[in-house]
């Protein structure tokens, strides 16, 4: 399933929830390019590059197990 997410203000929150999804989650850069989030090498460059400010304002995710969307999906209407 993909998806858009916005404003996330809860980095830390955000990776907790990642991490805990079962299968992978990818990050979509706008090229088109998948990286799974669930990589620690790609959690170091995010968190170099996309997570550098304090709030994430859009970040395109694709997941391969339908609860993990569902679990990102009521992260994000908690208010995060």
């Amino acid at each position: 399933m993909t998806m858009k997410m916005y404003n996330i203000k809860d980095i830390e929150g955000f990776m907790n929830i990642v991490n805990e999804c079962q299968g992978s989650v990818y990050i979509i850069s706008p090229e088109g390019d998948k990286l799974n989030l669930k990589s620690k090498l790609t959690q170091y460059y995010a968190l170099a590059s996309i997570f550098s400010s304090p709030m994430i304002s859009e970040l395109q995710l694709e997941t391969e197990d339908p609860e993990s969307a569902k679990r990102l999906m009521e992260f994000m209407m908690s208010g995060n």
